[in-house]
C-alpha cells in the first residue's frame, strides 16, 4: 500500500504542474503563437531529458517514439489549439475531463485491465465535479471545435495506454525524451504554416518558457509516465483530474478570481472522485468488509445454541443420575 501511495503522489506532480500552465501562459507567454509555444515547450524539454539519459532510440523505438510523440504531444497540442479557438474553455475542459473513462475502457482490450466499479464511479464523480466547476450553461458549441476536443482527448488516452503497454523495455526518462522531441518535430511544420515566423521573446516570456519547459513538461511528463508504469491506467487517468482543480485554485490564489458555492462543490466532488478510484481506497474498503465478516462470524459462534451433550459431558453427570 505504501508503494501505491508513493507512486500516486509522484503521478500527481504531472496534473498539478499542468494546471499551473494556465496562469503562466496568460501571464508570461505570447498569446498569438500557441503552436510555436507548444514546440518551444516540448523540444527543449525533450532535449533536456535526452541530455540527462544520453540514450537514443533503438530498433522499434524509432517508430514507437514517433507514434507516441504524435498522439501525446504533437497532434494533441494542435487539436487542443483548434478546440481553444472554437470552443469555450468550460466546454473544452469538460470534454477533456472524460479522459479517465476513456483510459479505463481502452485499458481493457489493450492492457487486459478490466474496468472496476470504484474507478468508474470515481471518474463519473470527477466529470460531474468538473462540470460544476467550469460550466455556466450559456456556452455555444461549435461542432468542429467539439470534434477537435474529443479527438484530442481520445488520441492522448490511446497514447497513454500505448506508452504503458510499450514502455517495459526502456527507462521512463529516455522514452519521455524521445516522445517530446518527436512530438515537437511533428508540430513544427504546422506551426510554420499557420503562424509564420517564430515569436520574439522578451525576458518575461523566457522565464515563463523556462518554467513550462522544465517543470510543466520535462518533470511533469516523466512523472506521468512513471505513474503509468506502476499504477493502473484507470487510477492514473483519475489523478489527471487534479489538472483543472489546480488551475481553478491557482486562479483563486494568484489571479484574485472568486469561486461560488457551485465551484467549491465541484472541486470537492473531483477530489472525492480521484480518491475513490485509487487502489488504496479499494484495499481499505476490502479490509473494512473483511473485518465486518469476521465480526459477523464471531457473533454467529457466540450466539449459537450449544447441544446438551456438549454442555454436560458423560463424566460430569452427577452420581445420583447414574444411580437412577
Amino acid at each position: 500500500m505504501e508503494a501505491n501511495v508513493r507512486w500516486t503522489l509522484v503521478t500527481a506532480v504531472a496534473p498539478i504542474a499542468w494546471g499551473t500552465t494556465y496562469y503562466v501562459t496568460r501571464a508570461a507567454l505570447p498569446a498569438d503563437h500557441p503552436l510555436y509555444g507548444a514546440v518551444l515547450r516540448a523540444l527543449p524539454a525533450g532535449l533536456l531529458l535526452l541530455a540527462v539519459r544520453r540514450r537514443l532510440p533503438r530498433g522499434a523505438w524509432w517508430w514507437k517514439s514517433l507514434v507516441l510523440g504524435t498522439l501525446n504531444m504533437g497532434a494533441f497540442f494542435a487539436l487542443v489549439y483548434v478546440a481553444a479557438q472554437l470552443l469555450p474553455t468550460s466546454v473544452a475542459s469538460t470534454v477533456m475531463a472524460t479522459s479517465p473513462v476513456a483510459m479505463t475502457l481502452l485499458a481493457w482490450p489493450l492492457l487486459a485491465e478490466r474496468p472496476r466499479a470504484l474507478p468508474l464511479a470515481g471518474a463519473c464523480a470527477g466529470i460531474g465535479g468538473v462540470c460544476l466547476m467550469v460550466l455556466d450553461g450559456a456556452a455555444d458549441i461549435d461542432p468542429l471545435g467539439l470534434l477537435a476536443s474529443v479527438a484530442a482527448m481520445t488520441m492522448s488516452s490511446v497514447g497513454y495506454i500505448l506508452a504503458k503497454r510499450w514502455g517495459g523495455g526502456v527507462d521512463v526518462l529516455s522514452s519521455t525524451a524521445w516522445q517530446l522531441i518527436a512530438g515537437a518535430l511533428v508540430l513544427l511544420p504546422a506551426a510554420a504554416v499557420v503562424e509564420g515566423a517564430p515569436p520574439a521573446l522578451d525576458g518575461r516570456a523566457v522565464l515563463g518558457f523556462g518554467y513550462v519547459t522544465t517543470i510543466a513538461t520535462a518533470v511533469a511528463f516523466a512523472a506521468w509516465f512513471t505513474g503509468l508504469r506502476h499504477l493502473t491506467a484507470a487510477g492514473v487517468g483519475l489523478i489527471g483530474l487534479l489538472n483543472p482543480v489546480t488551475g481553478v485554485l491557482l486562479g483563486t490564489l494568484v489571479a484574485s478570481e472568486t469561486l461560488g458555492g457551485q465551484q467549491w462543490c465541484g472541486l470537492v466532488l473531483v477530489l472525492a472522485g480521484v480518491l475513490t478510484g485509487q487502489p488504496v481506497t479499494a484495499r481499505a474498503l476490502a479490509r473494512v468488509r473483511e473485518k465486518a465478516r469476521v465480526r459477523e462470524r464471531t457473533r454467529s459462534r457466540d450466539g449459537a445454541v450449544v447441544p446438551l451433550s456438549v454442555k454436560c459431558p458423560p463424566e460430569k453427570v452427577s452420581s445420583s443420575a447414574r444411580r437412577s
